[in-house]
């Protein structure tokens, strides 16, 4: 197959990828972001401190992890029908991947979170703050680079569940791959789909690098009038003893 053949199929495949890591990341952050902070507020000395409920989401959360995805994917066919009203194409494909990447965003957010300073947090507490408070205004601000970095791992691992996805008809890169590299042994067509993978993983990776040492440098600027604020004040002179 020419690539004049190749390009009017290459690029509504590229489409579909993103279209499937683009909503799935969304889904991701949107479910895998509380249980991420839940999982660290309910845990042992956690400001929601519950043993159990901590248990049982920590249990979910590594059940969820520990699935082959492909296996997943297939197990997730008559909920997918159901939720969708098909199993196959782009748009049924965003339903397993956002349910495999919520766990595994899930656990990059309780490590994000748990690398906040906690200082910070008792000071928010000695101020009156409540637990929505620290959360608001301490805990995701403070882990926002490592979120971001989070974030684009879980993006780049989409786009190579992605590609798997399209071993069941899911559409995208890895359903051309796959009908017109393998099953008909166009070893050019997997070049060409195996050079357009590693160019939209290396862009997310740059975006998502070039966005958390922004937030970084930002949150090194603002932390010494934060901790100037927090500093108590040192005695004067004439209070000596």
């Amino acid at each position: 197959m020419t690539w004049n053949e190749l390009q009017p199929l290459l690029w509504p495949a590229c489409w579909d990828t993103v279209y499937m890591v683009l909503w799935s990341s969304v889904i991701a952050v949107l479910v895998g972001l509380p249980v991420g902070v839940l999982l660290v507020l309910t845990d042992r000395g956690g400001l929601l401190g519950n043993a159990a409920v901590n248990k049982v989401l920590g249990a979910v959360v590594n059940v969820g992890r520990s699935l082959p995805f492909i296996i997943l994917m297939v197990a997730l066919i008559p909920f997918t029908q159901f939720v969708i009203g098909t199993s196959i194409g782009s748009e049924a494909a965003v339903v397993p991947l956002a349910i495999g990447a919520i766990p595994f965003f899930a656990r990059l957010v309780e490590t994000a979170v748990r690398e906040v300073d906690h200082g910070l947090v008792e000071a928010v507490q000695a101020m009156g703050g409540g637990t929505w408070t620290v959360v608001r205004k301490v805990l995701l601000p403070e882990s926002l680079p490592s979120l971001v970095s989070g974030l684009t791992t879980t993006a780049v691992a989409l786009v190579g569940y992605s590609a798997m996805a399209g071993a069941i008809g899911a559409g995208g890169l890895g359903d051309l791959a796959i009908r017109y590299g393998y099953q008909r042994f166009e070893t050019n067509v997997m070049l060409y789909t195996l050079v357009v993978l590693v160019a939209l993983v290396t862009a997310i990776q740059l975006l998502g690098d070039l966005t958390a040492r922004g937030l970084a440098h930002r949150g090194r600027s603002q932390a010494t009038p934060r901790l100037r604020l927090l500093r108590p004040k040192a005695p004067t002179a004439g209070t000596a003893s």
